[in-house]
């Protein structure tokens, strides 16, 4: 068959799904594209000629479509994305980002980026990066360190091995993460005779390896042994749809379940063995339970320094790790006992293997009744009642209250992640998507996008501040385009939340945090206005009455619906009691600053290596 390059690829990317336990489904659901001189008569061509078998989204920014591809995946449980294809220079290298967040977050996402002339005969192009150290340099190259798959393809004969070593690595719970195919575009349109088995219908198994059995015996020889044992449930925990294996082991051992970000919906936030969200972002119940514990299983967690408190969490002198992951680097951590398998796979085979055995039930009741204390925590924050503006605890309040339990809140970056983490009452295991890998500001109404896409059914919450709500809005229009119902929560408090209270804590007194003219006074912005603009329908709310009100007609109505709110940027949620490593300056003229350091010198000292 004599197709361009361009062509080939996207009828083979058509013909590509997934199995796992036996369910098929679409492995490139669609792709999300903008178009220039560098895949316009190629990948663009294409995407043209065979828009009924792969359905093309027009997006408006290629670091929030890539956002957007990560969204949809994670939604998915990364058994389908999204592709995502931009022209040469300044239209590739804005995916960079986009795929850093899908790697380290371990979510698939396929990258097409245009690339310069592969016969170089019109060399120095558009756009054209010049090394001068060698001529086959491109700024695609720039993907190489955030992808877990990079290739050229400088040939059309080269495109059917590396099309398929590819989708591999994009199909493998182990290695997945950003997959990178450049693309000369002259190349792009070069005709080759492709052989017909290229554009066979294929179906990739998802595997679930199950543990070695030396080393499921000695975790669970390991936890018998435990008096104060703990679950730490990560995103892998959800990814491997593993929570009801999670639930069982859990109401059978009594053991506490705490949950990282990307695990949180592991467990009902009112489950007799929830403790909720753990580290720097955590509840003073999770906290309290991992300071005692002294053997910890961490199910589908990477260990971030959020989730270890910047390893000062877990303070046990003698404590123990059993790590289960279907990733080997993430299994060997913290001089873990490594239990490399798939979550589900592992929990079932832990199960068995701890059959009649249950921790001390004096330590979880303990558990529960601090579970027990930091819900009432949470709803104190949630019924403040703070005035004339409210606190963003409030406004976390409001949504949960007015959401369903399968609605799904997203959020990425600023002071919300770690309230939503620790205060968000969650219901389902898909109905919390907060992107805390990268924690990238601008991923939240693109992320909401593509979790929308892959989830139509459920309505999508996407909490966002002014800070990243000005950082990348621009899918707004790409939703109302494709006709997709988003409610967006614009927290307008002038500034960055976030990393003015961080600025404080390190002396720095909230410097460059506040959004104020050289007058001191806030700007005379109108955000709101802005997405009116962009072709939301717009409510303006002053109290948490008014956005109840607003939510609810949101709720009722067909369109995409943006709320904003002002909150009290200097009321924060509860404290976690857990610590963060930011350093501070060693020598410093301000009194805020020294005080600060000494501060942290003294949190230095809690700090642990885990090697043992």
């Amino acid at each position: 068959m004599r197709l361009t390059v361009g062509q080939a690829l996207v009828r083979f990317l058509a013909n590509q799904h997934t199995e796992r336990d036996g369910v098929e489904q679409r492995l490139i659901a669609g792709c999300f594209g903008i178009f220039g001189h560098g895949n316009v008569a190629g990948v663009g061509q294409a995407l043209l000629e065979q828009r009924e078998e792969m359905p093309y989204v027009l997006a408006r920014n290629e670091q929030a479509m890539v956002h957007a591809a990560a969204g949809f995946a994670r939604q998915k449980n990364r058994l389908s994305t999204y592709a995502c294809t931009a022209s040469i220079g300044p239209g590739s290298t804005n995916m960079v980002t986009g795929a850093a967040l899908a790697t380290i977050n371990r979510v698939p996402v396929l990258l097409l980026p245009g690339d310069i002339f592969a016969t170089r005969v019109a060399s120095p192009v558009l756009q054209e990066l010049e090394d001068p150290s060698s001529l086959d340099v491109s700024v695609n190259d720039c993907f190489k360190p955030v992808s877990r798959f990079w290739d050229r393809i400088n040939r059309p004969e080269q495109l059917m091995a590396s099309a398929l070593a590819a989708l591999r690595v994009l199909v493998d719970p182990a290695e997945t993460g950003a997959v990178t195919l450049s693309l000369p575009q002259d190349v792009q349109a070069e005709a080759f005779d492709w052989p017909e088995a290229f554009f066979a219908r294929r179906v990739w198994h998802v595997r679930r390896p199950p543990a070695e059995p030396e080393r499921l015996a000695e975790a669970a020889e390991l936890l018998r042994g435990a008096r104060r044992p703990l679950i730490v449930s990560g995103g892998g925990t959800i990814y491997a749809e593993a929570t009801e294996a999670l639930r069982e082991l859990a109401e059978a051992t009594g053991v506490p379940v705490a949950e990282t970000q990307a695990g949180k919906g592991s467990l009902p936030y009112d489950h007799p063995r929830s403790v909720g969200a753990i580290g720097a972002t955590g509840t003073t119940a999770a906290n309290a339970i991992a300071r005692e514990a002294d053997v910890v299983l961490g199910v589908g967690t990477r260990w971030s320094d959020f989730t270890t408190a910047s390893r000062s969490l877990f303070a046990d002198p003698g404590v123990r790790f059993v790590n289960l992951n279907v990733a080997p680097v993430d299994a060997f951590k913290h001089a873990g006992l490594p239990l490399v398998a798939d979550a589900r796979a592992g929990l079932e085979a832990l199960h068995g293997a701890l059959e009649g055995w249950s921790a001390d039930p004096a330590h979880t009741e303990r558990a529960r009744g601090l579970a027990a204390d930091w819900d009432a925590t949470v709803e104190r924050a949630y019924t403040l009642g703070h005035a004339p503006l409210p606190a963003q605890s409030e406004v976390l309040g409001v949504v949960n209250r007015v959401s369903a339990p399968r609605d799904v809140v997203v959020c990425a970056a600023g002071s919300m992640p770690g309230d939503l983490h620790k205060l968000w009452r969650t219901r389902d295991p898909k109905g919390y998507h907060v992107e805390y890998g990268f924690s990238c500001m601008g991923y939240e109404i693109a992320g909401g996008l593509g979790v929308k896409l892959a989830a139509p059914d459920r309505e999508v919450y996407v909490m966002v501040g002014d800070g990243s709500f000005l950082m990348m809005a621009q899918e707004i229009v790409t939703a109302v385009q494709e006709e997709i119902k988003l409610t967006i929560v614009l927290v307008q408090n002038h500034g960055f939340a976030s990393i003015g209270a961080l600025s404080e804590s390190v002396g720095s007194q909230r410097f460059g945090t506040r959004y104020r003219g050289r007058d001191g006074e806030v700007l005379p912005v109108d955000l709101a206005a802005v997405a009116a603009g962009l072709g939301a329908e717009v409510h303006r709310a002053t109290s948490v009455a008014e956005l109840e009100a607003a939510l609810l007609e949101a709720a009722a109505s067909p369109r995409l619906t943006v709320v904003e709110i002002q909150t009290d940027p200097l009321v924060g949620a509860p404290d976690s009691e857990a610590w963060w490593d930011v350093p501070v300056a060693e020598v410093a003229g301000l009194d805020s600053t020294r005080a600060a350091r000494e501060t942290y010198e003294q949190n230095k000292r809690t700090q642990r290596q885990y090697v043992t």
